[in-house]
C-alpha cells in the first residue's frame, strides 16, 4: 500500500486551482449555485418549459413577454447598483438576494387567482434585485477564486457559466421527463417543481451564511478636509470605477461579445433554414446544438484555456471574438442553397465555440485589472451594464433586418454577417490592446491598484471574518 507524503500531497493539490480546494470549495459552489437558482423556477423555464409555466400562472405567452419585459429594466439599475455592491458584502446582498426570490416565487404558484399586476410587479422587482444580485455572484466568484500565487481567474468564470448551464439543463430534464410519462398533468408537475426547486433556496441562504467570508466594504472618504462616511464612501468608489479607463475597455469588448450572440441566435436554427433550405428538423437540431450543448462545454475549456494556455481571461475574450470575426466572414462568403448547408453548419459551429469561449469569460477581464476589492463589485456593475447594454438594440436591429429582407433573406443575413465581423473585431482590438496594456502595467510594477491614485481617497474595511471550511 501506497501511503502519500505531506509532500505528494502538497504536489497533487497545487495540481488544483486555490478555490477547488479545502477551505474554499464550499464557498465557490455556494455562490455559483446562487447564480442559478435564483432563477431556476421562472427565467428557466422559459425555452422548452414555457407552455407550462404560462399554463400554471394563468397567463398567454404574449404576457410571459411582458413579465420578462419588466425583469429587463434591470439594465437601467446596473450602475446605481454599483453603490450597493461596494456599501454591502457580497455574503449579505446574495442572502437577501435569494431570500426575495424565494419569497416571491412562493407567492407566484401558491396564491391563487394571483393577478396579472402583482406579477408584474413582482417581475419588476427582480429586475432591480438582479442589478444588484448578479454583479455580487460575478464579484463573489473572481473574490473567493482570488488567489495570491496565480492571477487567473479564467476557470473560475468558465465554471460559473458551465455549472449554470448544466443545472439548468438537468433540472428542466426531470421536469420534462415527468411531464412525458404523465402529459394530462404537465401544469400541475410544472407547478410541483417550481415550488420545490424554490424551496431549494432555504438550504442555499445558510451554505451563504456558513461557507462565504466576508469582503472588504467601503468605510469612509476624504472630500477636502471634511470625511464623509460609509453610504458616501460607497458611492465615491463607484465614481473611481466610472473614471478608470480600462474598465470602460473591459466592459466594451463585452458588449460586443454579448452583441455578437445574440446575433448567432438568428444565425443558427432560422439562417440554415431560410438561407441553406434545411429541413425543420435538421434546422432544430441544429439551433439546439449550436445555441444550448456548446455553450455547456466552451465554459470549462474557455477557462482552462485563458488560465494555463494564454495566462490571461482578457487574451482569451480577444482570441474568442477574433476567431468569431473568422468564422463569420467565412460563413459570409458561402453562396445559398442546400449544396452549401453542412459547411455552413460546421462554420457556424466554429463561430459558435469562438462566442462561448469568450461568452464564459465575457466579464473575467474585469477581475484582471486588480482592482481594490471595495470597489470590485461596482466595477462588475459597470460591466454587466457595459457588456449587456446591446439587448437595446441588438435583437430590434437583427430581426428587423431579417424581418425587411423577406423577398431576399441572403441579403439579409449578409447584413447580419457583416454586422458580426465589424462588432467582433472591434472587440477584439478592444481586448488585445486591453491585455497589452495590463502587461506593460504588470512588467512596471503597477497593475496592483490599491486606489492610492484614486481622486476620491477611500478607506475599505472587511466587516467581519470567517467562514466554515469545506
Amino acid at each position: 500500500m501506497k501511503v502519500t507524503t505531506m509532500n505528494e500531497s502538497g504536489v497533487l493539490s497545487k495540481r488544483f486551482p486555490k478555490f477547488l480546494q479545502r477551505g474554499k470549495l464550499g464557498a465557490f459552489l455556494t455562490v455559483v449555485l446562487t447564480g442559478q437558482l435564483v432563477y431556476v423556477s421562472f427565467e428557466a423555464f422559459k425555452g422548452s418549459l414555457l407552455l407550462p409555466l404560462s399554463e400554471s400562472l394563468g397567463i398567454s405567452v404574449d404576457q410571459f413577454g411582458i413579465l420578462m419585459g419588466w425583469i429587463g429594466i434591470a439594465m437601467f439599475f446596473y450602475v446605481p447598483a454599483g453603490w450597493v455592491n461596494n456599501r454591502f458584502t457580497i455574503r449579505s446582498i446574495l442572502i437577501a438576494f435569494a431570500g426575495w426570490r424565494l419569497i416571491t416565487f412562493l407567492i407566484l404558484f401558491l396564491v391563487p387567482g394571483l393577478s396579472f399586476k402583482i406579477m408584474v410587479a413582482i417581475a419588476a422587482s427582480w429586475g432591480i434585485w438582479d442589478a444588484i444580485g448578479w454583479p455580487a455572484v460575478v464579484n463573489g466568484v473572481v473574490f473567493v477564486a482570488k488567489d495570491e500565487d496565480t492571477k487567473g481567474r479564467g476557470l473560475a468564470m468558465g465554471l460559473l457559466e458551465t455549472v449554470r448551464r448544466a443545472v439548468e439543463f438537468a433540472m428542466n430534464a426531470v421536469i420534462l421527463v415527468f411531464i412525458g410519462m404523465f402529459p394530462d398533468s404537465a401544469v400541475s408537475i410544472l407547478k410541483g417543481f417550481a415550488i420545490g426547486y424554490a424551496l431549494l433556496l432555504i438550504p442555499l441562504i445558510f451554505a451563504l451564511l456558513r461557507y462565504v467570508p466576508k469582503n472588504a466594504v467601503a468605510e469612509s472618504v476624504q472630500i477636502g478636509e471634511k470625511k464623509a462616511g460609509k453610504n458616501v464612501a460607497a458611492l465615491a468608489g463607484l465614481v473611481n470605477v466610472l473614471l478608470k479607463p480600462r474598465v470602460w475597455m473591459a466592459g466594451v469588448a463585452a458588449m460586443c461579445l454579448y452583441w455578437t450572440y445574440v446575433n448567432l441566435i438568428y444565425l443558427s436554427a432560422p439562417y440554415i433554414k431560410l438561407v441553406f433550405n434545411a429541413s425543420d428538423a435538421v434546422a432544430g437540431a441544429f439551433g439546439i446544438f449550436n445555441t444550448g450543448l456548446i455553450g455547456v462545454f466552451a465554459g470549462l475549456v474557455s477557462g482552462a484555456v485563458a488560465d494555463y494556455v494564454f495566462k490571461s481571461s482578457t487574451v482569451m475574450l480577444g482570441i474568442s471574438l477574433a476567431v468569431t470575426a473568422g468564422g463569420a466572414f467565412t460563413v459570409s462568403l458561402l453562396p445559398a442553397g442546400s449544396e452549401s448547408m453542412w459547411l455552413a453548419m460546421i462554420l457556424l459551429m466554429v463561430m459558435a465555440i469562438g462566442i462561448f469561449m469568450g461568452k464564459a469569460v465575457i466579464l473575467a477581464p474585469i477581475a484582471e485589472l486588480h482592482l481594490p476589492e471595495h470597489i470590485s463589485g461596482s466595477a462588475m456593475s459597470v460591466g454587466s451594464f457595459l457588456a449587456f447594454a446591446s439587448v437595446f438594440w441588438a435583437h430590434p436591429m437583427t430581426a428587423g433586418l431579417v424581418e425587411s429582407h423577406k423577398n431576399n433573406v441572403y441579403e439579409g443575413y449578409q447584413q447580419i454577417l457583416w454586422i458580426t465581423i465589424v462588432v467582433a473585431g472591434i472587440g477584439a482590438a478592444c481586448a488585445l490592446i486591453l491585455a497589452i496594456v495590463n502587461n506593460r502595467m504588470d512588467k512596471a510594477g503597477m497593475l496592483e491598484d490599491h486606489g492610492e491614485n484614486d481622486p476620491l481617497a477611500v478607506k475599505a474595511e472587511v466587516v467581519g471574518e470567517g467562514s466554515t471550511i469545506l
